[in-house]
């Protein structure tokens, strides 16, 4: 099978998230860059299928010309090649990116080198669009499914499994198709320091926009305030004790 992974290049942000003043971006003049944890399952998940099946991996990104860090990154994993779309990020909207992925995969396939299998992460990391899979799949014409943890092919199908609201949800539907990933169904591996010298060696296509570019449109991002907490305090000393047992009683600790 020939998989497709689409990374994005995003900040590398801690605990606490910062916007630009604009409030169109988060504020990564302090921080690294790297793929989110969703990215990094699909990676995961396609490298996977493509030893079970003999198959290969492909890597494509919409970004600036600092995203190959990311993709040789992901090429020393094990993924075989990798595709650039030149852009500034700050001037693409959700559209655009899913328009210029679906020139990549119509290109290739073109040229005879077409995929199988999509894999994308859910959401952006830093700006929270969950769009992009689902405008992809519109745009191919492919069935899409959202929000997996894991992913399996067999006759002719792409089998994916989720924790729904009533359970694990199991679906199944027919290749080629999208599929957008979600963290924890599989622990990302590492790069081997054969996979790293083997990552310099690969040429990167790089590709220019197909058009010109909509945006995105959006008002402006919100951090949203932290949680609030309460703190009780039960007494001090040994005359707190009573109060701690009636605490573990109400908890039903103790009963």
């Amino acid at each position: 099978m020939r998989i497709l992974v689409c990374v994005k290049r995003v900040p590398d942000v801690g605990s606490e998230v910062m916007l630009t003043a604009d409030g169109q971006s988060v504020d990564a003049r302090h921080v690294g860059y790297t793929v989110s944890n969703h990215e990094s399952s699909a990676v995961e998940l396609a490298i996977r299928v493509a030893d079970a099946t003999g198959g290969s991996v492909t890597l494509a990104t919409v970004g600036p010309a600092e995203s190959t860090d990311q993709l040789r990154h992901l090429l020393g994993l094990g993924c075989h090649a990798a595709t650039l779309v030149e852009a500034d990020p700050t001037t693409l909207g959700p559209a655009d990116v899913a328009r210029e992925l679906a020139a990549v995969v119509t290109d290739h396939a073109a040229s005879g080198a077409g995929y199988d299998l999509v894999l994308l992460g859910n959401d952006a990391a830093d700006s929270g669009d969950f769009q992009v899979g689902i405008r992809l799949a519109y745009a191919l014409g492919w069935p899409v499914v959202n929000g997996v943890s894991t992913v399996e092919t067999a006759d002719g199908n792409v089998i994916t499994k989720n924790d729904g609201p009533d359970g694990e949800e199991t679906f199944s539907v027919p290749l080629p198709a999208v599929v957008t990933v979600l963290e924890g169904g599989v622990e990302p591996r590492y790069p081997t320091l054969k996979g790293r010298m083997a990552a310099k060696k690969v040429e990167i296509e790089t590709r220019s926009l197909t058009a010109q570019p909509a945006g995105a449109s959006r008002v402006k991002l919100v951090v949203p305030p932290p949680a609030p907490s309460n703190v009780e305090v039960l007494g001090e000393g040994p005359e707190a004790a009573a109060a701690v047992v009636d605490l573990f009683e109400k908890l039903g600790v103790l009963r």
